[in-house]
């Protein structure tokens, strides 16, 4: 397919992005450029269980998603019983106004016991929202719960199931669709669930490993796949769609799909999501895998002429960090944060964050706003921390609730996501 021309595409982007930016809206995983970086300045530091708690809303099951926020509607994907579904709150009081979704189709539908069904955050653009189930298809809703279509892109299967959220750019909703045996890269018209555009993307999943990492050992390979987001950078004058894929980093044409340059240096396991700053890109793996720092553009592979700094080991990571003023700040799984230069790679500084809950492990993404780092630990402990060449923790707010999702910020408060409830953090008016 003929890519289209851009300027039109994106200036629709940057309106609905500045209209979001106005509104204080939080409308995808990771906000509204997918960085994790709001404009906020005033959000709060310190809360507890029943401190500066604006409201809580009980949930049916746990769930891994973090909800998305347009004007006075909340968005988040629940799993109930055998349902899949898309759940809409007033963003006031925490009311919920609806629920909609689809009854699961599989008797076998596996996934990993800290995954939980529905992991994969809405996305929003003010007008519908879409979300993904994995196997139980690609859906789309208007703001009153009516469901506009539906789309069945067959079986999605990985050991330990699926969390990459749906992305809308212009006309167009991007999604990761893996990992497992089948893994692609599908545009699809955001109006009518049509497919634009897919690419097919060869992970190794279910096949034997290569020679040089088998070790001695057989068998299919299972420890392979993305759970990435897909996020959209500005390169050289044009727009760029960038996906962690096992083994390495692309960009592709958002319009026609094109793959326009690749950069190798990632392990099989990718769970975070690119980061840029400029037109530096950062791309951390999994599994105590590597991460990499690119400069974006070019074309074909660009390992060799681009590719800026490379960590062949690191620690465990499962959420995304963010880039502020030079330098990269990240939430580890074990419960250490970091922080490294962007340009060079180097560590800055490293802090293990302990609170009052019995694990420190961190899945969640950073939230970066008002030069604060927040992240929720999977014991319920809500870490502040400084976006500083030096060490500064702010505070350490317990929920006392287990939590694998992501922090989100909204008109000055504070929306959180645990296994039991939906909080919003701000102090009662």
């Amino acid at each position: 397919m003929r890519a289209k021309k851009l300027p039109l595409t994106a200036l629709c982007v940057l309106c609905a992005v500045t209209s979001s930016a106005l509104a204080a809206n939080w409308p995808a995983w990771r906000g509204p450029l997918g960085t994790g970086i709001g404009d906020e300045k005033n959000l709060p530091v310190k809360w507890s269980a029943t401190e500066n708690v604006k409201w809580r809303v009980a949930l049916p099951e746990r769930g891994n998603s973090t909800p998305i926020v347009w004007n006075d509607r909340v968005f988040l994907t629940q799993p109930v019983g055998k349902e899949r579904t898309l759940m809409c709150f007033n963003r006031s009081d925490g009311k919920l106004l609806w629920k909609q979704g689809v009854t699961t189709k599989l008797d076998d539908d596996p996934t990993h016991g800290t995954n939980p069904y529905c992991s994969a955050s809405a996305v929003t653009d003010g007008e519908r929202v879409i979300v993904w189930f994995g196997s139980d298809g690609l859906h789309c809703y208007d703001f009153a719960g009516r469901q506009l279509w539906s789309r069945d892109l067959g079986l999605q299967k990985h050991i330990w199931g699926y969390g990459s959220s749906p992305v809308i750019y212009g006309g167009l909703c991007f999604l990761n669709f893996g990992p497992g045996a089948r893994s692609f890269l599908v545009a699809v018209d955001k109006k009518t669930g049509k497919t634009v555009w897919q690419r097919d993307e060869e992970t190794g999943y279910g096949k034997p490993p290569p020679a040089d990492v088998r070790a001695g050992k057989g068998g299919p390979a299972t420890y392979v796949g993305s759970w990435t987001t897909p996020v959209i950078m500005r390169v050289e004058g044009r727009d760029q769609l960038l996906m962690s894929w096992p083994r390495r980093l692309a960009a592709y044409d958002p319009m026609g799909g094109k793959e326009l340059w690749t950069c190798a240096g990632l392990n099989p396991l990718v769970y975070s999501s690119p980061i840029y700053s400029g037109d530096i890109i950062v791309t951390m793996g999994g599994f105590s895998g590597s991460s990499l720092a690119v400069r974006a553009g070019g074309s074909g592979d660009i390992t060799s002429s681009r590719r800026l700094w490379h960590h062949p080991r690191t620690k465990q990571r499962i959420g995304s960090g963010v880039i502020h003023d030079g330098r990269i700040y990240i939430h580890n799984d074990p419960g250490v944060a970091e922080c490294f230069d962007l340009k060079t790679g180097n560590l800055v500084w490293e802090e293990r964050l302990r609170g009052d809950g019995k694990t420190g492990q961190n899945w969640s993404s950073v939230m970066l706003a008002g030069g604060n780092c927040y992240t929720i630990t999977q014991g319920g402990d809500c870490f502040v921390f400084k976006a500083s060449p030096k060490f500064e923790l702010v505070a350490v707010n317990s929920l006392g609730e287990r939590s694998n999702s992501s922090i989100v910020p909204s008109n000055g408060e504070l929306l959180i996501r645990t296994h039991a409830a939906l909080w919003c953090i701000g102090a009662k008016k």
